[in-house]
């Protein structure tokens, strides 16, 4: 025993002897705990099967959830294969496509305000000189799962200008989407149904396909609301691509007419889709001939 240490009562002696005991034997009983909590998460880890496997081993077919943006650039590459320009789908289904040009405007709104109350989508050639003023009812279309065509940049008649003009005309529209955050448009409409062939080489270059129409209601004339419903309806058929417009002038007309034309359109069996929907489930037959000129606003 060495000099400086006190001899301890054997009563204290014992108390500290089962103190370090318990302490030892609760240090004991935390690493047995740690150790099979450890081998149970491994086990269970290893019997729990993988992402897509099904009980019995085979991997379960995994699906992508949709895109719809791949959708649309997948049905127009399939068009574009084969032919540079659409006026209507085929006719073995029972979908129209309505279109609307010249805006955003200050009556896109209206439009929109119907196309949502009856839960319908639609597509819009804009023009990218407005997408200064009105590019909220834009973001609202994208919003609303519409598709936005490319309507030239200042609405020019595309056949009367030069190669490098016809290019910013196309190029500067798609700029101000892209930078507005909508997808790259991928459809083209020419004002006035205006073209040439260094307009079909300029949209061979951007990969745009040229949207023509098979029935004109020549709302841009503000014909009156019934004129515009019969001329609508008149030229519905399977595949038909209606134009419309939604700026470019006053367009109470055309928003008056619209319930009546898509319950009409309804009533008789069609369903309204964008125009890549229409081209992916019923696409053109192809060898379809390129019209010389078009009427068109």
């Amino acid at each position: 025993m060495s000099a400086g240490r006190k001899l301890l009562p054997s009563s204290r002696r014992a108390r500290i002897r089962r103190r370090r005991t318990a302490a030892v034997a609760a240090l004991a009983g935390l690493l047995a705990l740690l150790v099979v909590a450890l081998s149970g998460g491994g086990a269970q880890r290893r019997s729990t099967p993988r992402l897509g496997a099904r009980a019995g081993g085979r991997p379960r077919r995994a699906h992508p959830p949709s895109d719809p943006q791949a959708e649309q650039r997948a049905a127009v590459d399939t068009v574009l294969a084969y032919t540079p320009f659409v006026k209507e789908g085929g006719e073995r289904g029972r979908e129209i496509a309505l279109t609307f040009d010249d805006g955003p405007g200050p009556y896109t709104p209206g439009v929109l305000d119907v196309l949502e109350r009856y839960h319908v989508h639609a597509t819009f050639f804009e023009i990218g000189k407005m997408l200064e003023y009105f590019s909220s009812s834009t973001l609202r279309e994208l919003r609303d799962g519409d598709v936005i065509g490319d309507h030239t940049e200042t609405h020019p008649e595309m056949a009367l200008l030069s190669a490098h003009d016809q290019h910013e005309e196309l190029f500067e529209q798609i700029a101000r989407i892209e930078l507005l955050g909508g997808p790259r448009p991928l459809l083209f409409r020419p004002p006035y149904g205006s073209y040439d062939a260094t307009t079909m080489r300029e949209l061979h270059a951007l990969h745009l396909l040229m949207v023509l129409w098979s029935v004109d209601t020549d709302d841009y004339l503000q014909p009156g609301v019934s004129t515009i419903v019969e001329r609508a309806l008149a030229g519905a058929h399977p595949g038909a691509i209606i134009l419309m417009h939604d700026a470019g002038g006053t367009r109470t007309q055309t928003i008056a007419a619209l319930p009546t034309i898509i319950t009409t359109l309804r009533a008789r069996g069609f369903q309204l889709v964008t125009v890549p929907q229409l081209l992916r489930d019923d696409p053109p037959p192809p060898g379809q001939p390129l019209p010389s000129s078009l009427r068109g606003d």
